[in-house]
C-alpha cells in the first residue's frame, strides 16, 4: 500500500471539499442528522485510511492525522469529532505496531478493506474509564464471553461495521478481575443503538447509546485482557496518547475557524462614534490576541507530542501528564476562541444559526471527552507529587 503522504492529505480535503463539509455543518446541526454525505466523500477519497495506509515505523502519522483532523474539523466539527473514533482505532494500532506490538494489525488490515471501526466504552457512572468497567462479562461454557452492560457516546452509530467494547470478568480459583476487550461486528446479537442522542453541540457525531444485552464473543475475538485498575498496558498507552491526541486537534480546528470569524468581523464592523474600524478598537485587539495566545500554545504541545508519538521518544510515566494536559488547553483554546468570536462579532452574530454559535456549542463539548480537567489535573499531580496516600 501507499504510504500517506502530506501531499496526499491535501489531495483528500481540497479545498472545495472542506466548504462542502461546513455548507452542509448547519444542515445537520439544525437536523440533528448524521453527516451522511460528508462520511461518503470521506470513505469515497480513502481519508478513512489516512492511518490505516502507512506502514509500521513510517514515524509521520500521528502529525498528519493531527494535521489533517485539525484542517477537517476547522470546516465541520461535528464530522472531524465523528470520523475521529474511527481513526482513534487505526492510531492505536499503528502506535502498537510501531513499538513492537502487532496485536491490532487487523484493525489497520480491516480499515484498508473498507471497516469502520467505532469506540463502545464510555459508560455512565464509570469514573474509572479504561481501568474498569460496570459492563459484565461472563464465561460461556464454550470458551467465550458474553457481555452485558450500556456504552454510550457511541459515535458513528450509524455507519460502524466494527464496535470495539470492554468489561470486566471476575476472577475465578484465585486470580483476579480483568478487563475484556473485543470487537464485535454490525449485527451481532444482543448489539442496541438506542436513538437518544440530542445534545447542545457536536450534534452530527450521532453518538447514541449502545445497548449490550448477552453479546456472545467467541474467545479468539478478544485482543486483550488487562489487570483492573491503573496499569501499563501498552493498549491502556495506545488509546489514551491516539485519544487525546486526536482530540486536541479537533478543537484546535475549532479555534482555527473561531480565531478566523473573529478577525473578519473586527475588520468589517465600525465603531460610529469613533469612526474607525473595530480591527483598531485596543480592548477588542487584545480579547482576540489573548486567545490567539491560547490557541499558539496549544498547537506548541499538539505539535511536540505527535512528534515524540511518531518518533517513540521514552518520557515513560510523563506521557500521561502531557496527553491530558495537551487535551485541557486544545479545548480550552476552543471555547475561549469561540467565546471572543461571539463577544466581537456583534449582535447579528449571536443568531441560533450563526456558524459562530454553533462553533461555541460543539467547543463546550470538550469537555466531556476524557480526560475531564477534574482528572486531568489529578493526572499531573500524581506525575509530580507521587499518588495520594488516601
Amino acid at each position: 500500500m501507499a504510504t500517506t503522504t502530506e501531499g496526499a492529505t491535501g489531495q483528500l480535503l481540497p479545498a472545495e471539499m472542506l466548504e462542502r463539509f461546513r455548507e452542509r455543518a448547519a444542515r445537520y446541526d439544525a437536523a440533528n442528522s448524521f453527516f451522511t454525505e460528508d462520511f461518503e466523500e470521506l470513505a469515497a477519497s480513502g481519508y478513512l485510511r489516512i492511518l490505516a495506509d502507512v506502514p509500521a515505523g513510517d514515524g509521520g502519522g500521528m502529525g498528519r492525522a493531527a494535521t489533517a483532523q485539525r484542517q477537517l474539523a476547522a470546516a465541520a466539527p461535528a464530522t472531524a469529532l465523528g470520523v475521529n473514533m474511527h481513526l482513534v482505532w487505526t492510531a492505536v494500532a499503528g502506535l502498537l505496531a510501531d513499538r513492537g506490538d502487532a496485536s491490532l494489525q487487523f484493525v489497520l488490515d480491516e480499515a484498508a478493506r473498507g471497516e469502520v471501526f467505532a469506540f463502545g466504552v464510555s459508560e455512565p457512572g464509570n469514573d474509572a474509564v479504561l481501568f474498569d468497567s460496570l459492563t459484565r462479562v461472563d464465561r460461556l461454557p464454550d470458551g467465550g464471553f458474553s457481555y452485558t452492560g450500556t456504552k454510550v457516546f457511541t459515535s458513528l452509530s450509524p455507519v460502524w461495521t466494527r464496535l470495539g467494547i470492554f468489561g470486566k470478568l471476575e476472577g475465578r480459583d484465585g486470580d483476579d478481575d480483568a478487563i475484556l476487550h473485543a470487537f464485535v461486528p454490525r449485527g451481532t446479537p444482543g448489539v442496541e443503538a438506542v436513538e437518544d442522542w440530542n445534545p447542545l453541540g457536536m450534534r452530527a457525531t450521532q453518538s447514541n447509546t449502545t445497548r449490550l444485552s448477552d453479546v456472545r464473543v467467541p474467545a479468539d475475538a478478544v485482543f486483550r485482557r488487562v489487570p483492573v485498575g491503573p496499569n501499563a498496558d501498552l493498549l491502556v498507552f495506545g488509546i489514551f496518547a491516539a485519544f487525546e491526541t486526536l482530540i486536541a486537534s479537533v478543537y484546535l480546528g475549532i479555534a482555527d475557524r473561531a480565531l478566523d470569524l473573529a478577525s473578519q468581523s473586527l475588520s468589517r464592523r465600525r465603531s460610529h462614534v469613533a469612526d474607525r474600524p473595530l480591527s483598531e478598537d485596543p480592548v477588542l485587539r487584545n480579547l482576540l490576541a489573548g486567545a490567539a495566545m491560547q490557541r499558539t500554545g496549544a498547537e506548541a504541545e499538539l505539535r511536540s507530542v505527535t512528534q515524540d508519538l511518531d518518533g517513540r521518544a521514552e518520557v515513560g510515566s510523563l506521557w500521561f501528564a502531557r496527553l491530558v494536559t495537551l487535551k485541557t488547553h486544545a479545548v480550552e483554546a476552543a471555547v475561549a476562541a469561540t467565546a471572543t468570536a461571539l463577544h466581537v462579532g456583534g449582535g447579528s452574530g449571536f443568531a441560533a444559526s450563526s456558524e459562530v454559535v454553533r462553533l461555541h456549542r460543539d467547543a463546550l463539548a470538550g469537555q466531556f471527552h476524557p480526560s475531564t480537567e477534574e482528572s486531568a489535573r489529578a493526572t499531573v499531580a500524581t506525575a509530580l507529587l507521587g499518588p495520594p496516600s488516601v
